[in-house]
């Protein structure tokens, strides 16, 4: 049996253990924490809509016409008139004919891989993806092969040696399904996926291509549109499109966009969606304002592109170790979890709240910073935490 008091005696010795902070506030540029106001730069509202007081308005109106939950799975009574209407907006902002609701970004990535890839099938993916993404592979019966972070001559090389094992015992619906999964913007390095060399490589090789774009939707393109409008890509190119809600939208859940084949199969064969009750409609009403001023007003981005072009440039000036990011996830380098956690701690006694990510979130010896900018936060407060970080560095 294993001795529980002694994996979390090892956590805390090897600087790995975590803690969880109870915040009193709505997120925000500034969040209160045991009583105490800090600068907060590790939210993912990245639009800073989590609070809007449209949105907050129209999180009430919600529950005040459909009540608190939606008492249901979609499949029995839980599919209310508001989770109908925010999926038709999904798949007309990521123009696509279908999207479909999941209550979390896990359960959406866990849905999507277990119903189009299973035993006899392969899923090939990033290094560096979410865990999300990670396990779905695993828990799919598929097997899982892994390539180099951003690597596509890597994924030619693993579809090429391993597109098929004889002798495999296959599902007797299974045809040696190929499915490549990856993260659009990778959340804890802020780097984006090289998706038109991977599209390519889909192409080439008779395989689906997945791209979880949970930190690009809302940000990045022209019109907020994500990774694959930065890239120019579409539905053909990417047929398999995951976004979530609580991150860039400000609200709660998850969705997978695609063809009518697509999102009508997974109503039938996606577990987590089947086998879970629906998100309260009142989260898919408030949603539906989120992803309308998303839209509607252009200067989020632009503010939120302007901070970032500030604080690169500040933080190079002080010869800090970020990664190479252009999004709002900035991560700070640092190496050793111990480092990590007492620049964390000393940023706090500054007024400036920045959690250290540590393994296994991220490989061992890159502990770092994780720094998120919002289109909440002012220049004022870049600088502030430019600031703090001079005295630290």
């Amino acid at each position: 049996m294993k001795d529980l008091a002694a994996e979390l005696a090892r956590l805390h010795t090897e600087h790995l253990y975590r803690k969880r902070a109870v915040v009193d506030c709505p997120q925000g540029a500034e969040i209160v924490v045991d009583g105490a106001r800090y600068l907060s730069f590790c939210s993912n509202d990245y639009l800073g809509l989590a609070n809007h007081p449209q949105v907050v308005a129209a999180l009430k109106a919600g529950a005040d016409q459909y009540g608190a939950g939606s008492g249901a799975s979609h499949l029995v009574t839980g599919h209310q008139r508001p989770h109908h209407e925010l999926e038709e907006a999904l798949a007309a902002f990521t123009e696509r004919p279908r999207a479909l609701l999941f209550s979390t970004g896990y359960m959406a990535n866990l849905g999507a891989v277990a119903a189009l890839a299973g035993r006899g099938d392969r899923v090939f993916e990033d290094r560096l993806n979410h865990a999300s993404l990670l396990d779905a592979g695993l828990l799919s019966g598929a097997r899982l092969w892994r390539y180099a972070h951003g690597d596509a001559a890597a994924l030619v090389r693993l579809l090429e040696s391993h597109s098929s094992l004889p002798g495999e015992e296959r599902r007797s619906t299974a045809s040696n399904t190929k499915l490549i999964v990856t993260d659009g913007v990778f959340s804890m390095d802020g780097d984006l996926a090289p998706l038109p060399q991977l599209a390519d490589v889909a192409h080439r090789h008779d395989a689906w291509l997945m791209v979880d774009d949970a930190h690009g939707l809302g940000v990045l393109g022209a019109n907020g549109r994500g990774t694959l409008e930065h890239y120019g890509l579409n539905h053909e190119t990417v047929p398999i499109l995951i976004g979530t809600l609580g991150k860039a939208f400000g609200s709660f859940g998850a969705f997978v966009a695609g063809g009518e084949d697509l999102i009508e199969y997974l109503i039938q064969r996606a577990r987590p969606y089947i086998y879970t009750t629906a998100l309260p409609p009142a989260v898919a009403h408030a949603t539906l304002t989120s992803l309308r001023l998303s839209q509607e007003e252009d200067w989020r981005r632009e503010h939120l592109r302007g901070l970032i072009t500030r604080f690169r440039r500040g933080a190079a000036q002080l010869g800090a170790n970020l990664m190479a990011s252009d999004t709002p996830i900035q991560p700070l380098l640092v190496g050793d979890s111990e480092k990590a956690l007492a620049m964390s701690d000393t940023l706090r006694e500054r007024g400036i709240y920045v959690t250290a990510i540590r393994p296994p979130t991220v490989p061992s010896g890159t502990a770092r910073l994780r720094i998120t900018f919002s289109a909440a936060h002012s220049e004022t407060q870049v600088d502030q935490l430019l600031a703090a970080l001079e005295a630290l560095l």
